[in-house]
């Protein structure tokens, strides 16, 4: 019974913490995953790795979190959420992890839509996107964003 008890805690994959992550502040990554954003600043991110081995000897691709929030250009929130096919409501992002806690601003008015995010993601990776028009904000979490493929050489 304990050797079946040891194996399956040694197969057991565990979830890398937000606690582990760096808060990063460079923009080029989050510019050229959400491109449909436009130019950022003042960034706040985690790139969380997901379901990663404790073990680290199981070699293969693994599940990125990128978490966090960034300052969009004046008038940029009203111009996206005014586009009448995206349905924009509000709703409070979840699950933020508490390094970014301070980097959100406080009395945000949240708003999102399904719409949005599938435009954003090109139904290539899963992402929510919450934009404030008070602040011309965004918070993203998203899982594996990638970037889209270059049309040029």
């Amino acid at each position: 019974m304990l050797a079946a008890v040891m194996l399956l805690a040694a197969c057991t994959a565990h979830t890398k913490s937000a606690d582990d992550a760096k808060v990063r502040t460079d923009l080029g990554p989050l510019e050229r995953r959400f491109a449909g954003l436009g130019p950022l600043s003042g960034a706040h991110w985690l790139g969380i790795v997901l379901g990663t081995d404790s073990r680290g000897s199981v070699p293969g691709p693994a599940d990125v979190r990128v978490v966090g929030t960034a300052q969009l250009a004046a008038g940029t929130v009203d111009g996206l959420t005014g586009a009448s096919q995206q349905s924009f409501q509000p709703e409070v992002p979840t699950q933020l992890p508490e390094k970014l806690a301070e980097f959100v601003p406080k009395g945000a008015r949240w708003v999102r839509s399904d719409s949005f995010d599938h435009d954003m993601t090109a139904g290539m990776y899963t992402g929510r996107f919450y934009l404030d028009p008070g602040t011309d904000r965004v918070y993203f979490d998203t899982t594996n964003p990638g970037a889209p493929a270059s049309s040029g050489p």
